[in-house]
């Protein structure tokens, strides 16, 4: 990792956007890939990034290096992806088309259907594990609830080497760790974005939510879910950055609610839109991770002959909601009584 890699990050969205300016002032040769009202902005005021709780103390403009066309870069040693992994396949092999098996490729989409879709286009692939929150007020103007972590790694711990000097590098900007155990890592984070399609259900950080105790029965025990399915796979508990612990998930959906209201407002009022919100709500799309990650656990449940009444509720009530052409939140109470009905 010298001055002449040349690093690129393909899509700016809030996650490829907050990583890479938190690279560029320690990396020059560094440069964006996207396209319309993203690429415009960032040609003509770079990637504006700020800390959520404190705005105006933290804003950052940094200017960046940005083309349309990948084909202007096909020489670049490492690719960061910014897509989703709805969007990865075809992305995945666009890029090969154009750059071969060359670059070190680093994806950053949450869930593990990533591991499945890149191996077949490129050798060198490494997983990062994105431990914060962050969203897009406008291209690219991007606000982040923490800076990083940014955990990375590999299935089956190879390419060391690469990972240390690329987190050598990033860690100059963010918080960046290299784990053995990448699998774990990957299904904590998906544990805890089974949140996303509940908080977009209800429109959290668009609207107010009316009940908070109906939300924290709803929140609370549709996490503990999820870690008794993957505990049950065989997963282990991964820290990542500040997201509640194991622990904290099972008390806040087996204690009496009294003993544990004052620590699940605490978190509530960490949290902001998920991406999934601005995918769905913000942004007006049909597409989601909701398959890649609330199916993805329901599978695993099923496969394991667990009941997630909670999970396949929710995953039923989005399936049926967000493919509404103008998707409106529900109120949290009509989702208490949708998921009685549905469990």
């Amino acid at each position: 990792m010298d001055k002449d890699t040349k690093i690129v990050f393909f899509g700016a969205g809030a996650i490829g956007a907050s990583v890479g300016a938190w690279l560029v002032p320690h990396h020059s040769n560094t440069w964006f890939v996207d396209q319309g009202a993203v690429k415009e902005a960032m040609k003509s005021e770079g990637i504006t990034v700020y800390q959520g709780d404190a705005k105006e103390s933290t804003m950052i403009s940094h200017p960046v290096n940005v083309v349309e066309d990948l084909s202007e870069l096909k020489d670049a040693d490492i690719i960061f992806l910014g897509v989703k992994n709805y969007s990865l396949e075809s992305v995945a092999k666009m890029i090969n088309e154009i750059t071969g098996d060359g670059p070190l490729i680093i994806s950053m989409a949450n869930g593990a259907e990533n591991q499945k879709i890149l191996p077949r286009y490129f050798s060198r692939v490494v997983y990062a594990v994105i431990s914060y929150n962050a969203w897009m007020d406008k291209p690219v103007v991007v606000g982040y609830q923490k800076k990083g972590p940014v955990i990375l790694g590999t299935p089956d711990n190879s390419l060391i080497h690469e990972m240390n000097g690329l987190a050598d590098l990033l860690g100059k900007g963010v918080e960046t760790v290299v784990t053995q155990h990448l699998e774990d890592a990957v299904h904590c984070k998906i544990v805890v974005n089974l949140t996303n399609s509940l908080t977009t259900l209800i429109g959290h950080g668009f609207k107010e939510v009316s009940d908070v105790d109906t939300f924290q029965k709803l929140l609370t025990n549709t996490l503990y879910e999820g870690v008794q399915v993957i505990s049950k796979e065989g997963y282990r508990e991964c820290q990542l950055g500040g997201m509640p612990t194991w622990g904290k998930m099972k008390a806040g959906a087996r204690l009496p609610m009294f003993l544990t209201r004052g620590m699940f407002r605490s978190n509530v009022s960490k949290m902001v839109m998920s991406s999934m919100s601005q995918d769905i709500i913000q942004r007006g799309g049909l597409e989601s991770e909701l398959g890649t990650i609330n199916g993805y656990i329901i599978e695993m449940a099923d496969k394991n002959n667990l009941d997630v009444p909670y999970n396949r509720a929710i995953y039923k009530l989005c399936q049926e909601k967000f493919g509404e052409a103008e998707f409106q939140p529900l109120d949290v109470k009509d989702v208490w009584t949708r998921v009685q009905e549905l469990s």
